[in-house]
């Protein structure tokens, strides 16, 4: 069997990335919501296949800098 969920294109929206505890300031919720949205597209480049979600997130934040 295969250990990929059946559902793994379902990816979730940049802007769902905020738990709802948590509240950053506004200067850092439009840096993160840019990086977000950046990881979001290298991901769906790549077809979501899961086990890249930490190299994108990385990717798109050493390009943010």
């Amino acid at each position: 069997m295969s250990s990929v969920r059946a559902n793994s294109k379902a990816a979730k929206k940049p802007t769902d990335i905020f738990p709802a505890d948590h509240d950053p300031l506004p200067c850092d919720k439009n840096r993160i919501s840019r990086i977000a949205e950046s990881a979001y597209y290298k991901a769906e480049a790549r077809g979501f296949l899961p086990g890249y979600e930490l190299d994108d997130w990385l990717a798109a934040e050493a390009e943010e800098e």
